[in-house]
């Protein structure tokens, strides 16, 4: 029979035997968790759409300036999670550091963030399955593909780490090929002449559309960076946090880096940014995604059929981290007395069997009622986007507050098991740049001779749910913030 915890205190009832998530995570799982999260469709397909609307200069320096952002928030999340590896990560910081009402905020934000993305993905690979089998069930597809995701979250942690390590690799492994293929067009090795600059120097490039084109281009490119932030939830289990994170931190960071600006130098370099194919790359038509387009022209005649495979196994990816994070969060947030206890409870393999099966039913209901409306998958899409970088700010704002804390209670900084660099500049510039992406997401809605509201209201409506559970939370409860001699840095395995 499953443990049960008491709500707000995690402790057991002696009834019952006691069950608890497992440490079964090896760091080649964390680094690949963390990788896998951030590469996906967003650099296959989207990163077309970035250098056609910002041109090869504007989209670089964007994704850049994220990618730079992105490690800062990893870094601050990487000095707690070596401290308090647990599984509910920034919830359980956000009521430790700045205040119970923000942490129950940012728990439900970020289930709600993942739990969302599992009927987009499920959509993706429908869209993805209908290049080989135009005429099937989106039905058949969709249940067989959450079949899938769900029995390798049931099994355990281990087994969902085991599967994100081998979809991650495919991703990488299609990146490393991706690389070298372009590096060798570009010198006339493949294609037989060396490739100029002239994609970077026609017409408005390398930058296009100025400051506007770059400014779109840091939410594209923000969207594409998220789930980097996933190594700080499997934290809570992995076989030995504080070695297995600041690891994969250190090197996820650069991997991604090398990846995302590699990958847009190359098809800037061979594929015109007036090219209309890379503004029109999308999932449902992966013969021009810019990954094809480079591969083709370097003569892979099957480059069509590859990048389709490898974006199936990036939605797979995607969809095997939604149901682990979603699961995970809700089971936090039982844990810490933020939902119903019964969410709390965790079999005898270290999973929390209901949180999971919440976020099977929530996810499958919400890709049937997105199959029959677009207009409700174009917001579950808006409200993913939203709440992520939600997060990211709030990751920033319990980092800047627990070092804050930690050094005034009089803790030496030299016991920190990993410390991240350039405090307090990191979480700052984090927060600065979240806030400029949150608020300037559709800024194009106002800014015309009538306001869009139709297209403000799909773009903006994570907001107003964070901010309802936050300060509604507070409202109800009456909590403050915790002054920083107060916050709670104990941690017991």
């Amino acid at each position: 029979m499953d443990n049960k915890l008491e709500a707000g205190t995690g402790t057991v009832t002696e009834t019952e035997p006691k069950h608890e998530l497992k440490r079964s995570l090896k760091v080649r799982h964390m680094t690949m968790i963390a990788i896998g999260g951030a590469i996906g469709t967003g650099l296959f397909v989207g990163s077309g759409a970035s250098i056609s609307t910002a041109g090869p200069g504007g989209a670089t320096l964007a994704y850049l300036a994220i990618g730079i952002m992105v490690y800062f928030i990893m870094t601050s999340l990487g000095e707690m999670a070596t401290i308090m590896p647990v599984s509910g990560s920034f919830e359980t910081y956000a009521t430790r550091f700045v205040d119970p009402a923000f942490g129950f905020g940012i728990g439900w934000n970020y289930w709600f963030s993942w739990a969302i993305t599992i009927p987009c993905e499920l959509a993706a690979a429908n869209i993805v399955m209908k290049y080989w089998f135009p005429n099937s069930s989106d039905i058949m597809w969709s249940t067989f593909f959450l079949a899938v995701l769900f029995l390798l979250n049931y099994m355990s942690a281990r087994a969902y780490g085991e599967a994100e390590f081998w979809f991650a690799g495919v991703k990488v492994a299609t990146c490393i090929i991706f690389i070298i293929v372009g590096i060798l067009a570009i010198v006339g090795i493949i294609g037989g002449h060396a490739t100029g600059l002239e994609n970077w120097t026609k017409g408005d490039a390398p930058f296009v559309g100025g400051f506007a084109g770059i400014m779109a281009i840091f939410m594209i490119a923000g969207f594409s960076f998220q789930g980097t932030e996933i190594v700080g939830i499997a934290a809570g289990e992995s076989e030995n946090p504080q070695v297995n994170v600041p690891k994969a931190i250190k090197t996820v960071f650069w991997r991604i880096m090398m990846f995302y600006i590699g990958a847009i130098v190359i098809i800037s370099w061979l594929v015109p940014y007036t090219d209309p194919n890379l503004l029109n790359a999308s999932v449902d038509n992966v013969a021009i995604s810019p990954f094809t387009l480079v591969f083709q022209r370097a003569g892979f005649a099957f480059a069509a059929s590859l990048m389709n495979v490898v974006i199936l196994t990036s939605v797979l990816s995607c969809g095997n981290s939604c149901m682990y994070v979603a699961t995970r969060m809700l089971y936090s947030l039982a844990v810490e007395g933020k939902a119903p206890k019964i969410f709390a409870r965790v079999n005898s393999r270290g999973v929390p069997l209901n949180s999971l099966l919440m976020a099977t039913v929530f996810g499958f209901v919400a890709f049937l009622a997105s199959i029959y409306g677009n207009n409700i998958y174009t917001w579950l899409l808006n409200l993913g986007g939203m709440t992520g970088f939600i997060t990211w700010v709030g990751i920033a704002v319990c980092h800047y507050r627990f070092r804050k804390a930690y050094v005034l209670q009089g803790r030496d900084l030299n016991d920190l098991k990993y410390k991240a660099k350039w405090f307090p500049f990191g979480p700052i510039f984090a927060f600065v740049l979240c806030i400029i992406i949150i608020l300037g997401q559709n800024y194009g809605a106002f800014t015309g001779s009538t306001v869009d509201w139709n297209s403000a209201i799909a773009s903006y409506c994570g907001l107003p749910f964070f901010l309802v559970c936050w300060l509604g939370y507070k409202y109800i409860k009456g909590t403050k913030v915790v002054p920083l001699k107060d916050c709670d840095f104990s941690y017991k395995e």
